[in-house]
């Protein structure tokens, strides 16, 4: 099973490949406002940001299980929490090449973080492996938004 423990350094180099004018294949964020939603996600399993609890039983289970466990692509075209999206309470684009070394930053102090950590907001309570994986997919969805 793919986790950010064992796929940090193809992430990050699939970061690098990143242009603030690469064309998203779904969805409506721009590269650089993609840096800025990813990196707030890190920031709330970093605890330097809250995000309200929002999932319902559903959410902290069957499809917590589902988006973990399942080996398929997560769907397209998802609508994000607003204290993680640029364009509404999340982190505002700044300069490009500074956000993407942040969103690095805080993948790598992450994967340094040790238990507890906080409540994700869809799916509850995770373990570290579970943060992991999580972490993984979520920049994996992401990249595969900008074809990189």
């Amino acid at each position: 099973m793919r986790t950010l423990d064992t796929t940090r350094d193809e992430l990050v180099e699939r970061l690098d490949r990143l242009t603030p004018d690469t064309p998203r294949q779904w969805g409506t964020m721009t590269a650089h406002e993609m840096l800025c939603h990813v990196g707030d996600l890190f920031r709330l399993a970093v605890g330097e940001r809250d995000l309200p609890l929002k999932g319902k039983l559903v959410h902290r289970t069957l499809m917590k299980w589902f988006a973990l466990y399942v080996p398929l692509h997560w769907p397209k075209n998802v609508s994000t929490l607003s204290r993680a999206n640029p364009r509404k309470a999340g982190t505002k684009p700044a300069v490009f090449e500074e956000d993407r070394a942040e969103v690095i930053r805080l993948m790598d102090a992450f994967r340094a973080r040790s238990e507890p950590f906080p409540v994700h907001p869809l799916f509850g309570p995770l373990s570290r492996r579970q943060w992991m994986r999580w972490a993984h997919l979520h920049t994996d969805h992401h990249l595969r938004q900008f074809g990189v």
